[in-house]
C-alpha cells in the first residue's frame, strides 16, 4: 500500500486542477496528517529535482512545472499561454479589485463599452454572474471565480497586490 505522501501525489496529479484539503479527506486521514504531510510534499518538490512543485492556488494545492523545468516542457511541447486583450485585462482587474460590480459600473470606471469584453471573459470561466443588483432593470453583478484565481497563481483575493491611490497597474499608462 501507498504511503499517505504518494496517495496525496497520485491525487494531485490525476486532478490536474487544484484539490482543497476537504476533497482529501475521503482519503480518511485526520485533518492535521493531511496537512502535515502536503507541508511535506511542498517541501520534497521545491529543489526542482522531480520538475515539479506543488503550489498553493484556488483555495487548494495543484502540481505545477517547476521553474527549472519550464525550458524542457516549452522545448517539447510548445505551450502558448492563454492570451488576453489589453481591453480584458482591463475589466478583469476593474472586477477583481470592485466585485460585485454591475456593467454600468464598469463602463462607467473604463470610459467604453464592456459588453464583448464581458462575453469573452465568461466564455473563458474568469467572470460569473454572482447576482442581480438592487436597482431598476435588476442588472447582473460580475465577480471573479476559482478559474481566475487558478490562472494567476493566487491562493484567494486576498492575493491581489494591494491598490494605491487611482486604478490598477493594469489600467495605468
Amino acid at each position: 500500500m501507498p504511503s499517505l505522501k504518494a496517495e496525496l501525489l497520485a491525487v494531485l496529479f490525476a486532478a490536474g486542477k487544484p484539490v482543497a484539503l476537504k476533497e482529501f479527506q475521503a482519503l480518511g486521514y485526520p485533518e492535521e496528517t493531511l496537512l502535515r504531510t502536503l507541508k511535506a510534499l511542498e517541501a520534497d518538490l521545491r529543489d526542482g529535482e522531480l520538475g515539479v512543485a506543488l503550489e498553493r492556488v484556488a483555495g487548494g494545492w495543484r502540481l505545477v512545472v517547476h521553474e527549472s523545468a519550464l525550458e524542457a516542457v516549452e522545448r517539447v511541447l510548445k505551450p502558448s499561454p492563454p492570451r488576453l486583450s489589453k481591453a480584458a485585462l482591463e475589466v478583469l482587474a476593474l472586477i477583481a479589485y470592485h466585485q460585485p460590480v454591475a456593467r454600468a459600473e464598469l463602463e462607467a470606471m473604463r470610459g467604453k463599452s464592456v459588453e464583448g469584453v464581458l462575453e469573452s471573459l465568461l466564455e473563458r470561466g474568469l467572470i460569473r454572474v454572482v447576482g442581480e443588483k438592487d436597482a431598476p432593470g435588476r442588472p447582473k453583478l460580475y465577480g471573479t471565480t476559482e478559474r481566475f484565481l487558478e490562472v494567476f497563481g493566487l491562493e484567494s483575493l486576498e492575493d491581489l497586490p494591494p491598490l494605491e491611490d487611482g486604478p490598477p497597474l493594469l489600467l495605468r499608462g
